[in-house]
């Protein structure tokens, strides 16, 4: 089990992050949302999440959403280590009822954002979905990946929202199976990811 922390004037961050578990999740945020697509993430990559911060959202979600994918990109990047034995690339649809989302995963080592969803309304009850595109960027930045994630379709803003979340979970546990035929490699030319 990772455990990262991460304090600035306008969150405090604990996280714990176990990349082979069992897909249990704690998480308390206070974004009530972000908690739910959260626990999508552990429950989809398997990996075990627990995840407690305290910001300041009585002036707005995006400092604690931003900051959660920043300290949960640590904790990922902390976790792979130098990689060796992954399979590298990850890649995953998940439809719920009329949307579906791909997400492609390379843990190439180089921060890579590409993310083409169109929301078909600004808010998720009180979640503003402006802050998913915080919360992958902050995730990418500091976990080192390559991130391509395409809402193919959707006439449900929850519903785009989650596709998206559990397509990352699943493809995220793909990129870090265990490859035993190259277990001893690591899966660049390069010989450094």
């Amino acid at each position: 089990m990772i455990k990262v922390s991460r304090e600035t004037k306008e969150t405090k961050i604990n996280i714990e992050l176990n990349l082979y578990g069992k897909g249990k999740a704690n998480i308390d945020t206070g974004v009530g949302f972000l908690d739910h697509m959260l626990d999508q993430v552990a429950r989809h990559s398997l990996m075990d999440i627990n995840i407690k911060c305290v910001g300041d959202t009585n002036i707005d979600d995006h400092h604690s959403v931003e900051d959660i994918g920043i300290t949960l990109g640590q904790a990922f990047n902390k976790s792979i280590g130098d990689k060796k034995g992954l399979t590298r690339y990850g890649c995953s649809y998940v439809p719920l009822d009329e949307s579906l989302s791909r997400v492609v995963v390379d843990l190439s080592g180089r921060p890579c954002l590409v993310l083409n969803v169109t929301f078909v309304r600004a808010m998720i009850g009180k979640f503003d979905v402006d802050l998913v595109r915080e919360f992958f960027q902050g995730f990418v930045n500091h976990a080192l990946i390559g991130l391509h994630i395409d809402n193919l379709r959707g006439i449900n803003a929850h519903h785009q929202a989650e596709t998206i979340f559990k397509a990352f979970g699943r493809a995220i546990k793909m990129s870090i199976t265990i490859d035993h035929q190259q277990k001893d490699i690591i899966p660049s030319t390069k010989g450094v990811l």
